[in-house]
């Protein structure tokens, strides 16, 4: 009988924590690296599995330890959690001590009515599904993933807080939330014992709503950490659309329905040219000087980034090498962004 040959056993980098910056989380003692991976895309039932576990074997390499999930990331819901579940299972079971993971709910994820917000029934059945398709006995964050008007806030925040008591989760967050949904969360949890440790939102050089609405202010002052997602626009901010779409991008998959050709205006376009050549000026890629801008605060305990390739990865690292900005860089880039 032919027996295959074993897959090598993955050993990570033994300098990976001299590759990374960490910041502490609001008012915990959990520090998070200024960079953590998304697994929104590219680690679904439809991608390569060879790609994904390549993807996390160097993001922890270069000192990434967080990794960010959602019950409903894939293609198809659920997959991404699946697939990181056996990476994790093959390759990173013996450091999982060393390891950040979350995942979230509240967008939908089952048929009817318990399916999908921020009811009890929902988060806690999401939670222990997600557990199992991770392999996991516990996240390390685990998250309210958007508002739900149509339940009390104490009853979001009470299954965050069973979800702790119960071992399910060391620590909870939302994602966006209001500035004002924000502070009512995080009193409530207070109130319950269970502090509301990482608010995840949206946040850009073209999105800035997290300065506008006072969202960032109001973390600061509730001592909250803010881990900001689509820092990239997704993708927008790189120089894979500058010239156009490429076949092999985001924008062109059929199956994604979150960004298109249609999202890509040429106004937009023009925009990330120009600051292209601000990033060009600095010594970086626009990506680079993407995440740069976002972490210029230290009030942003980490920006998660996507990728569907190990250079995408090594590339946004080596953004941390430059995170300070002139006073007349940061005006050239408010004039382009904010202009007709």
């Amino acid at each position: 009988m032919i027996t295959q040959p074993s897959r090598p056993t993955y050993v990570p980098a033994a300098e990976r924590y001299e590759r990374m910056a960490f910041r502490r989380c609001g008012a915990s003692g959990l520090q998070l690296p200024l960079l953590s991976l998304g697994l929104w895309q590219n680690f679904g039932a439809v991608d390569a599995l060879h790609n994904s576990r390549a993807m996390v074997h160097t993001a922890f390499d270069l000192g990434i330890t967080h990794f960010d999930l959602a019950n409903n990331y894939g293609p198809p819901y659920g997959s991404a959690e699946s697939t990181f579940g056996q990476i994790l299972q093959d390759d990173l079971r013996p450091f999982r001590d060393e390891l950040i993971i979350s995942s979230k709910a509240g967008y939908d994820m089952w048929p009817g009515p318990y399916g999908i917000g921020g009811s009890r029934k929902y988060l806690i059945a999401s939670i222990d599904q997600s557990l199992k398709r991770t392999g996991l006995e516990y996240f390390d964050i685990f998250y309210s993933h958007c508002p739900d008007p149509s339940t009390p806030m104490e009853e979001t925040m009470g299954a965050l807080d069973t979800i702790v008591r119960s071992g399910k989760a060391l620590y909870v967050g939302i994602s966006s939330y209001s500035a004002e949904q924000t502070e009512y969360a995080a009193r409530v949890l207070r109130e319950m014992g269970t502090p509301l440790l990482i608010h995840q939102p949206r946040y850009n050089i073209f999105d800035r709503r997290l300065e506008q609405e006072g969202l960032l202010d109001t973390l600061r002052r509730e001592k909250i950490g803010a881990i900001v997602f689509s820092p990239l626009e997704q993708g927008v901010l790189t120089d894979k659309y500058l010239k156009g779409v490429p076949a092999d991008s985001r924008a062109a998959r059929s199956e994604q329905i979150y960004l298109s050709e249609n999202d890509l205006q040429q106004e937009k376009i023009d925009k990330a040219q120009q600051l292209n050549d601000i990033a060009q000026a600095r010594g970086q890629s626009l990506a680079q000087m993407a995440l740069a801008w976002v972490l210029r605060d230290d009030a942003v305990t980490s920006a998660i980034i996507g990728a569907s390739k190990v250079s995408q990865i090594e590339d946004s690292v080596s953004a941390l090498q430059n995170l300070s900005f002139s006073a007349e860089e940061l005006t050239r880039i408010d004039a382009i962004v904010q202009a007709v």
